[in-house]
């Protein structure tokens, strides 16, 4: 049976960070400024394929879906839903 992957918590925070950022730009009126958002994400993009987590053999295609279920599955603590 396979290991169940164990990823660093910044690493999770950025991915969470990414859905929520996702979900605003997609929610968000076409006439509002989505500008920030967009910049938002592709640096959070850009965070996230550069993580040193990924240095690791095959880590981003072994790893990338099982980081988004992750993410999404975490249930925020208290501090994070003051944050979002």
């Amino acid at each position: 049976m396979r290991q169940p992957f164990r990823f660093p918590d910044d690493l999770l925070a950025l991915q969470r960070a990414w859905l929520r950022t996702y979900t605003d730009l997609a929610e968000a009126p076409p006439a509002s400024g989505l500008t920030a958002l967009r910049r938002r994400l592709i640096a959070l993009s850009g965070r996230l394929y550069t993580h040193s987590y990924w240095t690791a053999p095959a880590g981003w295609r072994a790893g990338g879906v099982e980081l988004r279920r992750a993410a999404r599955s975490h249930t925020p603590t208290p501090a994070e839903r003051e944050t979002a």
